[in-house]
């Protein structure tokens, strides 16, 4: 199991290159300000990298980033879907309380949060974007975009910090199919989750989604040397992470480690001890009070995310801070999916800790990934459309009526019941909900009452009665559908 790799090497500390000893103190003055990279895939999820076991994969350049820095093994994102975790990352919030932004091709909320590269540029920092930032939807949140890091730092005044924000379009789909192999992958060496068939379409498709994240690491290396040639590279805190997991069944759009889980690593040059592995829980919201703190700006009272500086600069390993032992998960609509004519999402909160996976479906009667029934769709053939369209979900598909195949096709596109526990010391892979079983009656007790709490005190408007709010909120985008996702019709729409 890659996670018995990943305390085994304690992300292999001895081989990597110390880069010294940390500062003293966190305090920041304005010529000591750090320049700030955030660089996030799209669709990477965790635990796919070499830093973290995987043996197929190649990402030296975040492994190195890990090496030199922090590797995370408990990364979450506030919602497994691109606009509200891209969202939450740059507000620094949880994505339920940003109104529209809760959702998938929005329009954002202009003004009525707090954006931390927003606070950086009126603090001096020279701030921007390359390719996806915030999205999608209609606005801006994310900065000025640049063409190419050329333009950016072209653009750069001469003096002033920079926050960038390197957004790649790898690895969501449409993949090239066969591009793994081609590129020599060992399928039977392929990570697969539990919850899918080993079969060779699926170790394939795959193996073609790690092509396209080896894309995105190779476009996070020429950065790196960039800095280092410039001499940027020790004073700029370099955050290599994903938006959310792969875009699979019961991955992408859903809150189990499969879907809610990524890589996550931090280098800061000699502020930050070099190959250090921490198991905190912590969540992408925890981003934008670090950059701020770090650049020495005031944190927004808005943000329920917290800063990670403290950890970071620990000498310490393993679980570092007290209280970062769970997180919040959740998700509103992602696509349009459901039967006519319901236009809502599948809205869900969840709580991971170290022993349990505790996940509340607030309509349970709706379609976790969307209807199959394309002709009864609300919107025009969608099918399944909470899951982009590719080989894996047309072979499930396709033997759905198979015996051996039918309770793996269930997991991720069957309706699913009002509560979900998973005993995470037995099950790792999240495949046997235990919430009916009385002898975990009060392990769900104990974690349901928590997450209502935590709810309650983050002022989810679901906890507020005003449920129906996420689902009449516009929508504009499109939808994986049926006459695109059959391999009679070969040709695949993106899901987002």
């Amino acid at each position: 199991m890659i996670d018995a790799a990943f305390r085994s090497l304690v992300f292999a500390a001895v081989t990597c290159a110390s880069v010294g000893s940390v500062l003293a103190g966190t305090r920041v003055v304005p010529s000591q300000r750090p320049n700030i990279v955030l660089a996030i895939a799209d669709d990477w999820g965790w635990p796919h990298a070499g830093a973290y076991g995987d043996r197929v994969v190649r990402t030296p350049a975040f492994d190195r980033v890990a090496c030199e820095g922090v590797l995370f093994s408990n990364a979450y994102v506030s919602s497994p879907s691109c606009t509200p975790s891209r969202g939450a990352i740059i507000t620094g919030q949880h994505f339920f309380r940003l109104e529209e932004g809760a959702n998938l091709w929005c329009e954002w909320p202009e003004g009525r949060f707090a954006e931390y590269p927003r606070l950086l540029a009126d603090a001096g920092y020279h701030v921007g974007s390359w390719r996806k930032a915030w999205g999608p939807g209609k606005g801006r949140p994310g900065g000025q975009p640049y063409a190419n890091p050329d333009a950016f730092f072209a653009a750069r005044p001469a003096g002033k910090p920079f926050c960038l924000w390197l957004g790649s379009s790898d690895p969501h789909r449409p993949f090239r199919e066969g591009s793994g192999k081609e590129r020599g992958m060992k399928l039977a060496d392929v990570h697969l989750f539990a919850h899918y068939p080993d079969v060779p379409e699926i170790r394939s498709d795959v193996a073609d989604y790690y092509f396209e994240v080896e894309r995105f690491d190779r476009d996070i290396a020429e950065l790196l040397a960039r800095l280092e040639e410039s001499g940027e590279l020790e004073r700029t805190i370099v955050v290599v992470t994903g938006d959310h997991g792969m875009p699979f069944p019961r991955c992408k759009g859903n809150v189990y480690d499969s879907g809610a889980r990524v890589p996550l690593a931090v280098r800061w040059g000699t502020r930050v001890r070099g190959g250090r592995a921490v198991t905190d829980f912590v969540s992408l919201t925890d981003l934008a009070p670090t950059f701020l703190e770090a650049a020495g700006i005031a944190i927004s009272e808005q943000m329920t995310g917290r800063s990670l500086l403290a950890l970071l600069v620990s000498e310490k390993e393993g679980r570092v801070e007290v209280g970062r032992d769970h997180v919040l998960i959740g998700r509103e609509r992602h696509v349009v999916a459901q039967e006519a004519p319901e236009s809502g999402g599948y809205p869900v909160r969840a709580l991971r800790s170290d022993e349990f996976l505790y996940i509340r479906n607030l309509e349970p009667g709706r379609w976790p990934a969307g209807t199959p029934h394309w002709e009864r769709a609300q919107f025009p053939k969608a099918w399944l459309a909470d899951c982009d369209n590719g080989p894996t979900k047309d072979w499930l598909w396709e033997h759905r009526e198979d015996p051996q195949v039918a309770p793996q096709y269930a997991l991720a596109f069957a309706k699913r019941p009002a509560e979900e526990l998973y005993d995470l010391r037995k099950d790792p892979g999240q495949l046997v909900n235990v919430a009916a079983d009385p002898a975990y009656a009060v392990a769900k007790d104990r974690l349901s009452a928590q997450l209502a709490r935590e709810l309650a005190a983050a002022h989810d408007p679901r906890k507020s009665g005003e449920d129906a709010e996420f689902d009449r909120y516009r929508y504009l985008g499109g939808a994986p559908t049926w006459d695109r996702g059959t391999r009679a019709a070969p040709q695949r729409q993106p899901g987002d």
